[in-house]
């Protein structure tokens, strides 16, 4: 197993297969690396080298009493970043991990990121606030803390339906992705998904969107139950060189369930 060791002693689980352009892979709560499998093996493919990380106190990474917040992250990633010597490269995010790959390249990319991917993302800022009045209230965050910290196992299998869209009508249920997903969160520290909560809900992300200059790719499923729809395309608002696409009916988790299409559609314009 590859780790690094961090400032703070943490050990930040990643694979890194092939060789190439680098493209990143950040995921999302509460999973780790693994959620990546079908990006990993259809760009390793397609001649890259891929990277994916556990994000600490996540899959295999250390269970870390501290740190739960994005800037840590963000300086987590930089720090493997430069264990890896990585440059020119692509750093891909989905869910939490867009707002992580957004934070690290406003504060670490200059003259390493190329391009950066937000795909079903808490970017710009999901909870509501003065600023924020159409995001989503602080009370459905609080069930997600309650329901992490009480309830997990439990949880876990049940909030696999909306984040894949298997709870809409005549929805194919996969059983495969829905334990995938389950034994991802497991792995993981629960005071760390816990906190974690607070990191991909009320971090604003708005000022790094706005600094950042390379090209942007922001996809977002229409059917989004987990980040609705509005709120994730609303970081073409703050981006210099964003570009958006959008996809009818797919879900949170459209790079499971809709992996063709999104592999497809990723390579097009990291190749444009």
């Amino acid at each position: 197993m590859s780790k690094i060791k961090v400032k703070d002693g943490t050990e930040i689980y990643y694979k890194d297969w092939g060789t190439g352009q680098p493209i990143v892979f950040h995921h999302g709560w509460p999973l780790s690396a693994d959620d990546w499998d079908a990006q990993l093996m259809f760009f390793l493919q397609q001649g890259f080298r891929v990277i994916a990380h556990d994000r600490r106190g996540h899959g295999r990474s250390s269970q870390s009493p501290t740190g739960h917040n994005m800037d840590t992250y963000a300086a987590d990633v930089a720090e493997l970043t430069n264990a890896l010597d990585l440059k020119d490269a692509i750093h891909v995010g989905h869910s939490t991990g867009g707002g992580e790959v957004i934070r690290y390249t406003a504060k670490y990319g200059k003259g390493r990121v190329a391009r950066a991917v937000l795909i079903s993302a808490v970017t710009p800022i999901m909870v509501q606030n003065e600023s924020n009045p159409d995001g989503v209230p602080i009370a459905v965050f609080d069930d997600i803390r309650n329901n992490t910290a009480k309830h997990r196992s439990q949880f876990y299998q049940d909030i696999t339906l909306p984040f894949y869209g298997f709870n809409r009508e005549g929805a194919k249920v996969s059983q495969g992705i829905r334990d995938n997903w389950w034994r991802q969160g497991m792995m993981g520290a629960i005071n760390a998904h816990y906190e974690c909560v607070k990191a991909f809900s009320e971090t604003d992300f708005r000022e790094d969107l706005k600094s950042v200059d390379i090209p942007v790719l922001v996809m977002h499923g229409e059917d989004d139950q987990i980040v609705p729809y509005n709120i994730g395309a609303n970081a073409m608002n703050f981006l210099k060189n964003g570009k958006l696409i959008s996809y009818p009916g797919f879900p949170h988790g459209m790079p499971t369930t809709e992996a063709e299409t999104i592999n497809k559609d990723l390579l097009a314009w990291i190749r444009s």
